[in-house]
């Protein structure tokens, strides 16, 4: 009896796992665009909770504060993103330099950004909030680099590359910040094409 109860508690609880996840991404997925539209202080937990179609309970057990929230939903999108990019040039994009700048630019633009925007101009405000945040910006930068060095087949043992690259990625960051203001695609597009250039000259 004992062993077919077993087993029948654990097909429950697979669909009902499935669910949890589910939610947990609907919560993350709804974070991301309630920051980027509303803004710190006009995101809360039951807003969230709302457009994602969970009661504020459910949403509490998944992330037990707002922080938690919303530092998880910001990680999440980044590894969308860097995975959607790895996806782009699967075989590398060494021989496509302006390619690679291009959708390194990209990030910096659209919903993701703007909402980690917002999470950095609320941690400079929020003592909680502050060293998730820092800390979540440092992974996330970690991980944009070595997916830049990785696609552009860059040598970092040689003089100044490294600095190249992240010069490249600090660059695109201010890029997606006048993009906010204005329309910028024209100058985007002539600074994209200068730095490909550059980049061919010091990776070779």
């Amino acid at each position: 009896m004992g062993g077919v109860s077993t087993v029948g508690d654990r097909v429950d609880r697979v669909p009902k796992q499935d669910r949890s996840r589910a939610t947990r991404q609907r919560l993350l997925e709804a974070a991301v665009a309630c920051l980027a539209e509303h803004g710190w202080a006009g995101s809360t937990v039951s807003v969230v909770a709302e457009r994602a179609g969970v009661s504020r309970g459910a949403a509490q057990h998944h992330f037990p504060t707002r922080e938690d929230l919303f530092t998880a939903a910001v990680e999440y999108v980044a590894e969308e993103r860097s995975t959607a990019l790895r996806a782009l040039f699967p075989d590398g994009a060494a021989g496509d330099r302006h390619a690679v700048v291009s959708a390194l630019v990209d990030l910096y633009t659209g919903p993701l950004f703007r909402a980690a925007l917002h999470l950095w101009v609320a941690a400079s405000n929020e003592d909680q909030l502050r060293p998730r945040v820092t800390e979540l910006e440092a992974r996330v930068g970690r991980e944009t680099h070595r997916i830049a060095v990785d696609l552009l087949g860059a040598d970092e043992s040689l003089p100044g590359v490294r600095e190249t690259v992240q010069g490249l990625l600090d660059m695109a960051r201010g890029l997606g910040l006048a993009n906010l203001l204005t329309n910028d695609t024209a100058r985007r597009e002539r600074v994209v094409a200068q730095w490909a250039g550059l980049l061919g000259e010091v990776l070779g």
